[in-house]
């Protein structure tokens, strides 16, 4: 496996401060991740029992294990989820929305970091350390998940998408799909990959996960069994209602202190501010930080004097109303971005969480919630990154002396450099001496039309713009003509620049894995799941 490391910076100067161990981000976490004495110090926290409210352990596996076996995970995360039973047992947690086939590469990446972690802690622990798969069934933002990118062979970005089954903002994991919806979207996966060894192979385990009509939560979870579950990848999704019984306890607190949670976050948003960072999520004074499921929509909740209402005003509850829900029907709510990692660490013996680094800048408004409800925040940790290039762009780069950072930050630059080493002609150099000349012998000669007329001195200036605007003409003219004899290597360096930063992104932020499933097999992420990588907050480029 060739790979080499890069430090890419990352867009969140939080998460970037707080990898690189700044003076400034450090106070807003309670660990580090580059500390060992720091994941000695949260096992040491978690055996003494500091957390003041947990789930049930036994009622948790139970669920655990009947999702497990509906989405058709494997015996090694059954295995894993009755090591969670044993109450010395720990757990490395990430989660991700449940993108169609899987949605974008880095939610490849989270996985194998979570399955990395559990891997190396429960053998430096001597004991269980079981990798959690988050799914956030319950986001409702549809139009985030139900597509996917694929780089086409006609060098296009192309877009593959399902449409919204019901118009309602309602939670993913309640909106199943149609098969007609599910036939159309593999019919055009399958149009745009390239026949291949791996192809039937491929196209077959997709439709296995797509059959009765599934969610796009149900198919997702399905999907990542696929590829995971031998490493023993335990998945659950926010919104199983089994789940809810659970967390009715949490709930129930998250509704009687909720003016104490705004409070915190309201103190911790000062903090992040104070060290001179942005807020990465919104937060308000009255925000109840819940949603509620009403009238088949999933509804944000903020408080209006002494009641809980939604943005529109259309439902209405008073806090004991609300809390009463909590207790009775606890799948009738759900977790924002803000309350969700306190939910996690309710249920789970969360080791540490794996987050991207907008989640770690949001992460860090949670500090003051954590301790609001008498627990602490787990070992924060970024999730492994990598770049994916194919034998053939690896060759290109080389040919044409483009480094990794040269695409990154100088593509256009070093596009210019290359064709204009390859113009013997020096076409701009004899244009422009062109017009030196021209303007040197023809301007003092439109000057001395003033002295006969203003109007004439004029008609001259205009002449002199006209022709030097032909020559420019000429100029462009001349040089699209002269590329068009590097037709194949200015296709050639488009391929690696949409490989690399397609849209204007990080690759595993655009592609599915599903192309690169089907040119390579799964042996590139078998590597990436069984090789010990690093987790240390650098970007990796891993050549195929």
């Amino acid at each position: 496996m060739q790979m080499e490391t890069f430090h890419w910076k990352k867009s969140q100067k939080l998460a970037e401060d707080y990898i690189q161990q700044s003076a400034e981000a450090a106070p807003l976490f309670p660990y580090h991740f580059g500390n060992q004495e720091d994941w000695q110090s949260r096992v040491k926290w978690l055996d003494e029992g500091h957390s003041a409210r947990k789930a049930d352990r036994g009622r948790l596996v139970e669920v655990l294990k009947t999702y497990n076996v509906r989405v058709g995970n494997t015996g090694a995360a059954l295995d894993q989820i009755t090591a969670l039973a044993n109450q010395e047992a720990l757990a490395i947690v990430g989660g991700q929305q449940a993108g169609l086939f899987g949605g974008s590469l880095l939610v490849l990446y989270k996985a194998i970091t979570i399955i990395q972690l559990a891997r190396e802690w429960s053998s430096k622990l001597n004991r269980p350390v079981v990798p959690i798969f988050w799914i956030a069934g319950e986001d409702h933002d549809f139009d985030e998940v139900n597509h996917m990118y694929v780089l086409s062979n006609a060098q296009q970005v192309d877009k593959f998408k399902v449409d919204h089954p019901t118009g309602k903002r309602t939670s993913v994991s309640k909106l199943p799909l149609e098969p007609e919806a599910w036939k159309d979207a593999l019919a055009a996966l399958d149009q745009s990959l390239m026949d291949s060894e791996f192809k039937a192979s491929l196209m077959a385990k997709l439709e296995g996960t797509t059959e009765g009509s599934a969610t796009l939560s149900d198919a997702f979870a399905r999907w990542m069994a696929v590829l995971f579950g031998e490493y023993g990848l335990v998945l659950i999704d926010s919104d199983e209602p089994a789940l809810r019984a659970i967390e009715a306890e949490m709930f129930e607190q998250l509704v009687r202190q909720n003016e104490a949670l705004a409070a915190s976050l309201m103190k911790s948003q000062d903090d992040v501010q104070g060290a001179g960072y942005s807020s990465q999520a919104e937060v308000v004074n009255d925000a109840a930080n819940l949603f509620v499921y009403a009238g088949g929509h999933r509804l944000l909740l903020h408080r209006e004097g002494e009641y809980f209402t939604d943005k529109k005003k259309e439902y209405r509850f008073t806090k004991e109303q609300l809390h009463d829900l909590a207790v009775t029907s606890p799948e009738q709510l759900s977790n924002n971005v803000m309350s969700r990692p306190l939910m996690q660490e309710f249920l789970f013996p969360v080791l540490a969480s794996v987050l991207g680094a907008g989640e770690i800048a949001y992460w860090a408004l949670t500090k003051q919630a954590f301790e609001q409800f008498g627990m602490k925040m787990p070992i924060v940790v970024p999730r492994l990154e990598f770049t994916l290039i194919e034998g053939t762009v690896q060759k290109q780069m080389h040919k044409y002396d483009f480094s990794f950072e040269d695409v990154l930050y100088r593509f256009e630059q070093k596009k210019q450099d290359w064709l204009d080493a390859q113009d013997t002609l020096r076409l701009a150099d004899q244009f422009n001496k062109v017009k030196a000349e021209f303007e040197t012998s023809y301007a003092p000669l439109v000057e001395s039309l003033a002295a006969i007329n203003p109007g004439i001195k004029k008609l001259g200036d205009t002449n002199l713009t006209k022709i030097i605007e032909q020559i420019e003409f000429l100029q462009n003219k001349a040089s699209d003509a002269y590329k068009t004899q590097f037709d194949a290597t200015l296709r050639q360096l488009e391929r690696i620049r949409l490989t690399i930063i397609p849209l204007a992104k990080p690759q595993e932020r655009v592609y599915n894995g599903c192309v690169y499933m089907n040119r390579y097999g799964n042996d590139w992420l078998r590597a990436l799941v069984e090789t010990p990588i690093s987790v240390d907050g650098l970007h990796r480029v891993y050549y195929l």
